[in-house]
């Protein structure tokens, strides 16, 4: 029976016959390799996503409150990402950044909310 070789760095090595890496940080080198657009995409995605949390979080310190787009432009809010979306009965709709919400009013008014 032959040696099995690891896909990173090609060494033979003992173990399991189903094992592909020789160690620990052969088997994370290799995978962050393969992830590493993907990554950087999410990594940066999440970065922006926790940007306009603390922004909200920050304008929102009462969990209900009013404020201009102009306040949220300031701070560098990014419209177009949050992670959810509410639509009320009455058809109101809600746009969430994890817990942190926003409801556009008339005029260049946001209703800031917090879900508990």
């Amino acid at each position: 029976m032959s040696k099995p070789t690891c896909l990173e760095c090609g060494e033979s090595f003992v173990g399991r016959a189903d094992k592909k890496f020789c160690s620990d940080y052969c088997r994370n080198a290799y995978n962050n390799k393969i992830n590493k657009d993907s990554k950087n995409l999410i990594r940066n995605t999440n970065n922006k996503l926790r940007k306009n949390w603390r922004i909200l979080e920050e304008l929102n310190p009462n969990k209900k409150g009013t404020v201009s787009k102009n306040q949220l432009d300031s701070k560098g809010f990014d419209f177009g990402l949050i992670t959810s979306v509410y639509k009320t009965k009455t058809n109101d709709v809600y746009y969430f950044c994890y817990n942190q919400g926003y409801r556009i009013l008339e005029n260049d008014k946001y209703m800031l909310v917090k879900k508990d």
